[in-house]
């Protein structure tokens, strides 16, 4: 599973990708406005640190507003992805992007039917939002795991399932089991993945177990 981190942090992404863990950064115009910079100068800088594609996402609602951003975002580096939402513009702009060898994140799914016309349209990503569909009281991994059974069943769909609005530990390992191609994450989520009072525990009695003994390794 690849593992993008939902930033605009660049100190943070950096400190995840000395780690390995950094194969993709998401945006969007919320997490940009957050940082006090430019968009075009933070996609640059990021762009800049990780090879893996950086999704920055158009403001447009029209099919050609959105043509014209995605490709000035896609003129920033050659890593940008354009991220679109799932509305009829926003699926014919992907198609023309996609055409032009441009990958198109398609965001904001919150139903199967919605990432199928996706998948027809070209995409690369369809990013489903499984947190906000959980404050809704509504089944979130049970929309990723439709979403990886259909395209499954049709190989010649090569979109990747990016889940979205990952709020905890729980949702990414859900994921990982229904065999979603990538997830995006806050640094924070990724953070708390490191911890287990177990391995805390253990460390600190191998350490005093350690200290008895008045060796040192060098």
């Amino acid at each position: 599973m690849k593992f993008f981190v939902d930033t605009a942090d660049v100190s943070e992404i950096r400190a995840l990708g000395e780690l390995g863990l950094v194969d993709g950064v998401t945006t969007n115009p919320s997490i940009i406005a957050k940082s006090g910079r430019r968009m075009a100068e933070v996609i640059a800088e990021i762009c800049a640190i990780t090879e893996g594609p950086v999704s920055a996402e158009v403001t447009a609602t029209d099919t050609t507003g959105m043509l014209a951003e995605g490709r000035y975002l896609r003129g920033i580096a050659r890593n940008v992805a354009v991220k679109v939402p799932l509305t009829e513009a926003g699926l014919r702009a992907c198609r023309v992007l996609s055409a032009e060898g441009t990958p198109v994140n398609v965001t904001l799914c919150f139903s199967a039917a919605q990432a199928l016309l996706a998948a027809k349209a070209g995409a690369a990503f369809i990013s489903p939002f499984v947190g906000r569909l959980d404050d809704i009281a509504t089944d979130g991994m049970g929309l990723i795991a439709d979403i990886v059974q259909i395209y499954r069943n049709y190989p010649t769909l090569n979109t990747e399932v990016l889940v979205a609005s990952v709020r905890h530990p729980i949702h990414l390992m859900q994921a990982a089991k229904l065999g979603a191609h990538v997830a995006t994450l806050p640094p924070g989520v990724i953070r708390q993945m490191f911890k287990h009072p177990l391995t805390d525990s253990g460390l600190s009695a191998f350490l005093a177990d350690w200290a008895k003994t008045g060796q040192s390794i060098l």
